[in-house]
């Protein structure tokens, strides 16, 4: 296995084990960090295949973190979202919009090195569409993520409550699917060339 892997795996599983121990609610637990269990499961299935570049794990990595504090506390009483209404005075817990601008920043990463590595958007020059088109893929990604949300309320009924996390607010999705833009567009703008040095060095190493 790649060595980059071990580390990835050493500074992410403890961080997931504290979060599936005792947390607020276990099937709120499953619908927040299934996309974090999913994913590195998917990471170890293609590491052969299709390794990451180091980039793109570390920022998985995070992402994952993120998903999974989330999962333990649920988002609406995160202590860092609570600390932050001190502070702030925010009337909300807003630890959500820092997840939901994750869900655009991250994948966001993933979506153009998906698309530099697989399609004619790559090569050479690659084309100035790129960058619209993986905002394009992000938003899309965050719209039907709030189908999920909504469709596990009406099938969960109550039980979906801490899920949503909308404490109220009758823009939450609106809001959050505006955050998973900006965060899509700050990635994009400001990590293009780190990504590009990061695919080079992935390139040398596999040869490919």
């Amino acid at each position: 296995m790649d060595r980059r892997l071990y580390w990835f795996l050493a500074l992410l599983l403890p961080v997931m084990a504290w979060s599936y121990l005792a947390p607020h609610d276990r099937f709120t637990w499953w619908l927040e960090s299934a996309p974090a269990v999913a994913g590195v499961g998917l990471i170890l299935g293609f590491q052969r295949k299709f390794p990451l570049s180091t980039l793109l794990l570390v920022l998985i990595g995070l992402h994952c973190v993120v998903l999974v504090v989330g999962g333990h506390y649920t988002y609406a009483q995160v202590p860092l979202g609570e600390w932050a209404k001190g502070w702030f005075g925010w009337t909300r817990n807003d630890y959500d919009k820092l997840g939901h601008f994750t869900q655009g920043f991250v994948p966001a990463v993933l979506a153009r090195e998906l698309l530099l590595r697989t399609s004619p958007l790559g090569g050479p020059r690659p084309s100035r569409w790129l960058g619209f088109l993986v905002v394009c893929v992000c938003l899309a990604f965050s719209a039907f993520y709030e189908l999920v949300e909504w469709f596990t309320a009406v099938t969960s009924g109550d039980a979906a409550n801490d899920f949503l996390g909308t404490q109220g607010d009758p823009w939450d999705t609106q809001t959050d699917m505006l955050w998973a833009l900006i965060g899509a567009t700050v990635s994009v703008l400001v990590l293009r060339r780190l990504h590009d040095r990061s695919l080079a060095a992935l390139a040398r190493r596999t040869g490919r």
